[in-house]
């Protein structure tokens, strides 16, 4: 490769002109931005927008989800620049998709933290952009879900999960990754009733009216069957799509913070997302992969394929909605 044509491969991250298109650069080098797209905090030409939020303050076990994001994007380097597999259009091409970075905030005020992903999330959602968020831990939700509504009223969620997270708490000033749901489905953020939890595999018995496809039901059925029942409860409501990493069995993701055998494969996870086409997607996330108990980046390798299958099936929704 002549010197000149080397330089045209070189941080994409920053140097690409277009926020469409493939990425054609070196694995093992470069700026990881997620699947080469341009950082950017101007969104006026993209249409969906990655970002991170780097917080594990609210773990009840192991911490290290601050440094999800960054293994997510070092990890999305390695899938193909060629279309997403299985979709039948290429999101790359067809969106105009930004790495918006990470949110800052400060580590010492954790408290503050929900608010201030609400209002980082909602500027995102404010320029008419879609927004896929890399958590963190599972408590970096509740602001996403929290911005959506705002935008969309209240949703519906497909939460892929071994826990339910409805642990009861009326504190709404704590911060915890087992209780975000609860306090979403409380403040009417979230409803209950058209909402889906999948993969469970930890006893919490009150459900507050979320319908539960637990583990061993996902096992026993095809990924198709049990996203024909979500796609009942949830209609044509506008619905969030949120991905705890250990909703897959530690076989496929060690690398997490409460990790549960009994899990999903990969393969019915990936069958899942796909088999949600047709559904009305706002937003999502993936979140829970603590990289220092991550055994050769397993676990960002997943993620960062869920949220890959995220945007594609946010730009599903978005190319339905057109035609």
């Amino acid at each position: 490769m002549a010197l000149e044509d080397a330089k045209e491969q070189i941080d994409h991250a920053f140097t690409r002109d277009d926020l469409k298109g493939s990425s054609f650069e070196n694995v093992f080098a470069g700026a990881p931005s997620f699947l080469r797209r341009r950082y950017t905090k101007d969104l006026s030409a993209a249409d969906i927008a990655i970002t991170g939020l780097p917080f594990d303050q609210a773990v009840t076990n192991r911490p290290g989800t601050r440094l999800g994001p960054r293994s997510i994007r070092e990890a999305s380097l390695l899938q193909p620049c060629d279309a997403p597999y299985g979709w039948g259009y290429d999101v790359l091409s067809e969106f105009a998709i930004a790495d918006y970075g990470d949110m800052a905030f400060d580590y010492a005020m954790p408290s503050e933290v929900p608010e201030r992903i609400r209002a980082h999330v909602g500027g995102i959602l404010a320029t008419d952009t879609g927004c896929i968020a890399l958590g963190g831990d599972h408590s970096v939700t509740l602001g996403c879900l929290r911005a959506h509504a705002e935008k969309h009223g209240a949703l519906s969620v497909i939460q892929f999960d071994a826990h339910t997270d409805t642990w009861a708490d009326d504190d709404f000033s704590r911060v915890d990754h087992g209780t975000f749901m609860y306090k979403a489905a409380k403040e009417g953020t979230v409803v209950a009733e058209r909402s889906v939890q999948i993969g469970i595999r930890t006893d919490n018995p009150d459900t507050m009216g979320f319908h539960i496809i637990d583990a061993p039901a996902c096992h026993r059925g095809t990924p198709e069957a049990v996203i024909d029942q979500a796609k009942a409860v949830v209609g044509d409501h506008p619905v969030y799509v949120t991905f705890d990493i250990d909703a897959l069995d530690p076989a496929f993701a060690p690398g997490t913070g409460t990790p549960v055998s009994g899990g999903l494969a990969s393969w019915q996870a990936l069958h899942m997302l796909r088999a949600l086409k047709g559904i009305n997607l706002v937003g999502g996330d993936v979140v829970e992969v603590s990289p220092p108990f991550d055994h050769a980046g397993m676990t960002a390798t997943a993620a960062a394929h869920v949220a890959t299958e995220l945007l594609c099936l946010w730009g599903w929704t978005r190319r339905s909605a057109e035609n």
